[in-house]
Order: C-alpha cells, then sequence, then structure tokens
C-alpha cells in the first residue's frame, strides 16, 4: 500500500507486522498496539450512516445524517401464502443444463412440485394493480418472484371470470398447464371446455401455442377418458384440417375397413340399400365374435391389433409441465387410422400400424365371408368366395380345441341377422281394436231400421232364439275375444324355447335380456317371435316393450304354459 506524493511519485507505508502462530501454538510477534484513545467516538462527533436502498445498480445508496429506525413491515397474509407453497418444493433442487433446457428428470421433479403448488394454489383469487412481466421455458410458481406470483393470480382470477386480456406468453402456458393437469376444473370435460375457451381467446394475441395447444387435445382425449370420441370432438370444433383422417371409435366399420385385407366398400355389391345392410351386419358378426371368443377365453383384440410390444413408449403432453397424477386402467385407444395407442400396467405405448398382419388377415376374411353370405342371401348375380386359409392356424387350431368353427361362426350369425332384419312384424294396438269394435257395434245398431208400428224381431242365433237387444249387449270386455281352442293351436305354435320364456316370465324372471343371453338369443328376437304368434291366433300381442306380460292374458298364459 502506497500514497501519491507532489512529485508523481508513490511513497510506500509499512504495514504493521501480523500475528503469527509458533510451533507451541503462542503469539510469536505482535503487532504494533494502536493508540485506543485516538477511535473513542466523542458525543458531539457528527458520523454518517449509509443506507442501501433497492437500487438497480450496485453498490450505491444514499447518506444520511443521522441513524434511522428500522421498522417492522406490517403483516403481508399473501406473502406467507406464498412461503407456504414455496415450502412444498422441499430441499431437493436440479440445475439447468448448458443448452438452456431443463433435462427430463429435473423436469419430472418440476412437475410433480408444480401439481403440488397448482392444487395448493387452486383457489386463490387476487387483486393486484402491478403487471410484472415473466419469461421462462416450462414456466412454473418456484421460479417466480413476489410481484410475479401475484401478477400471475390477478390475471388467472379474470380469466376464470371469462376476461382474457394479453400478457407474457409465459403466464398463459403456465395456466394451460394447470388445466393440463386438472387443476382448477370440475371434470376432465370442463378442463376440456376451459382449455378451448382459453385458446380460443389468447390467440388472438399470441399464437405460437397453438402448436402445442393442437396436440395436446389430442393427447387430453388419450389421457382422459371423455363421454365423447375423438372424431366427434374435431367435428365440432372444425379441426379436422388440424387432425387429419380421425377415427370414429363408435365406428368400428370404417375402422375394420382400414385394417382389413379385404376393404368390402370397393365391392361393387356395396351400394345402394346394401350398404346399410352390410355395414349392420357385419357389427352384428363382429359382436357376436367377440362374444363368442370372450366365452372361451380367448381375446378377439389380440388377434387383430399389434402388439404393444412392437410399440414405442409414448409420454402424455409432451413439451408441457404435466405430473402423471392419474392410475390409469388397461385400455386401446384408436385415435386414427394411423394411431393407436395402448396402455397397460399404467403406461402408454404408441404404434402407427394398428394391426399386426395376421389380424389383417382375420379381418378380410370375416368381411368377405360376410359379404359372401349376404349375397347368396339377396340372390345377387355374382358370387363371392372366401379363402379361410389366410387366416393364421393357431388361432384356427384354437377354436377347433374349444369345439368351434370360425366359418360356422359366421355363417349363424349373418343367418341369424338376415332372418330377423328382413322379417315383417305385426304389433296390434288392443286399445284401438278395441274401440273399432265398440264403433262397429254402433253403426250396427244405426243400420237397423223398423217401420212404424212394427216391433223389433231379433235376430235368430245359430245357437238358439234370444230375447236380447243390440242394447242389452254389453261392450267388449278386457277378456280376449278367443276361444280356448285358439289358445291351444298357439301352445302348439310356440317353439319349447318360447313357452320356456313365457314360463320364466310367469314365475317371476323379470330379466328376460338375461333369460335369452343364457340362450344364444336375442331378447328382442325372442319377444318378437311370441307376439308374432300371438297376433296370428288371438289377435293380439302377449309382451309389450318392455318384455312384460299383459296382465288380461296372464290366465290364459298361466293355462296354455301348465
Amino acid at each position: 500500500m502506497g500514497v501519491y506524493s507532489t512529485d508523481g511519485k508513490y511513497i510506500s507505508l509499512k504495514i504493521s507486522e501480523r500475528q503469527r502462530d509458533g510451533a507451541d501454538g503462542t503469539s510469536a510477534a505482535s503487532p504494533r498496539k494502536a493508540d485506543v484513545s485516538a477511535c473513542v467516538v466523542k458525543s458531539d462527533d457528527l458520523f454518517y450512516e449509509i443506507e442501501y436502498d433497492s437500487c438497480p445498480i450496485p453498490g450505491v445508496g444514499k447518506f444520511v445524517l443521522k441513524p434511522q429506525t428500522i421498522t417492522r413491515p406490517e403483516k403481508d397474509e399473501i406473502r406467507d401464502l406464498f412461503d407456504q407453497m414455496r415450502g412444498l418444493c422441499g430441499a431437493r433442487r436440479f440445475p439447468y443444463d448448458r443448452s438452456g433446457y431443463i433435462d427430463v428428470k429435473t423436469r419430472h421433479y418440476n412437475a410433480a412440485v408444480f401439481y403440488k403448488q397448482a392444487v395448493f394454489m387452486k383457489d386463490f383469487t387476487d387483486d393486484y394493480a402491478e403487471k410484472i412481466p415473466f419469461s421462462s421455458y416450462y414456466p412454473y410458481y418456484q421460479m417466480m418472484g413476489y410481484e410475479q406470483l401475484r401478477t400471475y393470480f390477478t390475471w388467472r382470477t379474470q380469466v376464470r371470470k371469462g376476461n382474457v386480456a394479453d400478457t407474457s406468453v409465459s403466464y398463459a402456458f403456465l395456466y394451460i398447464y394447470e388445466l393440463l393437469n386438472n387443476v382448477g376444473t370440475d371434470s376432465p370435460q370442463d378442463g376440456l371446455d376451459k382449455l378451448m375457451s382459453f385458446w380460443n381467446a389468447f390467440r388472438v394475441y399470441n399464437n405460437t401455442i397453438d402448436r402445442y395447444v393442437l396436440r395436446w387435445l389430442k393427447d387430453y382425449h388419450i389421457y382422459y377418458q371423455l363421454p365423447h370420441s375423438f372424431n366427434e370432438f374435431v367435428n365440432k370444433h372444425g379441426l379436422a384440417g388440424y387432425c387429419p383422417k380421425p377415427a370414429d371409435l363408435n365406428d368400428s366399420f370404417s375402422l375394420f375397413c382400414a385394417m382389413s385385407k379385404y376393404d368390402v366398400r370397393k365391392s361393387a355389391f356395396f351400394a345402394g340399400d346394401n350398404v346399410k345392410l352390410i355395414t349392420d351386419c357385419f357389427g352384428f358378426v363382429i359382436g357376436r365374435l367377440r362374444r363368442v371368443f370372450d366365452d372361451n377365453g380367448i381375446s378377439f383384440d389380440e388377434h387383430i391389433y399389434q402388439s404393444e410390444k412392437k410399440m414405442s413408449e409414448w409420454t402424455p403432453f409432451k413439451d408441457a409441465l404435466f405430473y402423471h397424477h392419474l392410475e390409469q386402467g388397461d385400455r386401446r385407444v384408436v385415435l386414427s387410422e394411423n394411431e393407436i395407442y395402448i396402455c397397460k400396467n399404467n403406461k402408454f405405448s404408441f404404434g402407427k400400424v394398428l394391426a399386426a398382419d395376421c389380424g389383417r388377415q382375420l379381418l378380410g376374411y370375416i368381411m368377405k365371408q360376410t359379404e359372401s353370405l349376404l349375397r347368396k342371401a339377396v340372390k345377387y348375380k355374382y358370387r363371392l368366395s372366401a379363402d379361410i386359409s389366410g387366416v393364421p392356424g393357431a388361432l384356427i387350431e384354437k377354436l377347433r380345441k374349444k369345439g368351434l368353427s370360425l366359418e360356422k361362426i359366421i355363417c349363424d350369425a349373418v343367418s341369424e341377422f338376415y332372418k330377423e332384419s328382413t322379417k315383417t312384424i305385426v304389433r296390434v294396438d288392443r286399445a284401438a281394436l278395441i274401440k273399432i269394435r265398440q264403433e262397429a257395434l254402433a253403426t250396427q245398431e244405426k243400420l237397423i231400421v223398423t217401420e212404424p208400428g212394427e216391433q223389433f224381431a231379433p235376430a235368430i242365433s245359430p245357437l238358439g232364439p234370444t230375447s236380447t237387444s243390440l242394447r242389452d249387449i254389453p261392450p267388449p270386455s278386457d277378456e280376449p275375444l278367443s276361444a280356448p281352442d285358439v289358445w291351444e293351436s298357439l301352445k302348439n305354435a310356440l317353439t319349447s324355447l318360447e313357452t320356456e320364456a313365457l314360463s320364466a316370465v310367469l314365475g317371476g324372471e323379470t330379466e328376460i335380456k338375461k333369460f335369452a343371453d343364457e340362450r344364444g338369443i336375442m331378447p328382442e328376437v325372442l319377444a318378437d317371435g311370441i307376439n308374432e304368434k300371438a297376433v296370428d291366433y288371438i289377435g293380439d300381442s302377449l309382451l309389450d316393450d318392455q318384455f312384460v306380460l299383459y296382465g288380461e292374458y296372464i290366465d290364459q298364459i298361466t293355462k296354455m304354459v301348465g
């Protein structure tokens, strides 16, 4: 150290010697003693205190002539709440990498922290006058200051009221993250509605969110089980241009046609009235195959769709701060003709090939065989043959061991469907029938004209003379107007299964659907068969649309079925 003299030279000053510890631990040398008296502060001395303010330039403060009393700040409940929220983070920290992005491990931890903090702050509202900007990649509460948090929550309060104002895009993504995690929503459907509403409103200010939200909307339908299909959602909001060829999960026919080796939609037979016939029949056949396969411990879908072992891992809401907080059940989600997502053991896998080659062969045979049988049924001029050799032999053998034949299952299903779809069903309104009979009797009475002074002579009945006039004939009662031999004829016309069904209903069996399912027949088919024969013999139905017996026929039915 030195001082600068007037002649331009530095003059060195000796620095007092520092204490040094000797080998025995004592001081080897002592510095020169200072004059203690010179350090005494006199009461009338004037001294300065530097108070540092929140100045943006480090090291710059303001000078005051005398010390100032430091007052304790007023209690801030909002700041205390923020401190509680920050405390949920814990002591664990992951640093940013050099690229400026957060690695996967860090993002997973931050997502978990964000979800806990978001749930903690889900009902908080604010009214802060300042608007402090914020910018961050993967924004979340922990990296925001006091003023930024208050700015965000004030803005979010207005958004939830429907007032979406322009703000930092990081705030917008933070709100979207909350919706993706279903925070601040009543249900997944409510979360989706709020996401769509916010997207449509905020993209006017900044459309950079478009490419992210469009992907996350699709992920939303995969992750959350919504009451509608993705195809319905796309059509409702006019997003077909952004989501090409979405599959309707309720339309298995179109989906299976896209996967099948044989597409019946390209057939000349697929035209006119045959379109509905083929579509409905194919759905009936697939339903029958699923039921038969399941009853015998065979998974129909596993022989159709691509195996999850050949698919890649899929993470929902990529590029978002999302915490996988819901336990997912095993399921298969077909989003388009080129997208299939399979969830197993709470993990998702993704594939662009819907059906394995063996599955495409199986679907091709089912579709071609169904068309072939329908062509024969309607007496189409051109015949079609289906080759079962393309179906995997392992499946054929598995069915054979169960005593089943794939060809016979399809044939029986098509035959049953065509018979039921083409039969004529006559339904009689009993109330209308009684009214018609009453009106006919009234008309008959009016047509009888007697001459003046002429006494009315009743017609002689084939059963013998009678003195009863038309006015004395009582109106039709609720009792059926059929003879006992009519019920005997109906009994002989009913099949053993139909008679058994009537006995079951009389015995208190209310679930005729269960009765029919156990015997491999549709309840509608069973009920219509009984009513059709009843109309032929007694002129009325026995069962209503709910498969309940009409009360006025219970006695006759009891006698008929014993």
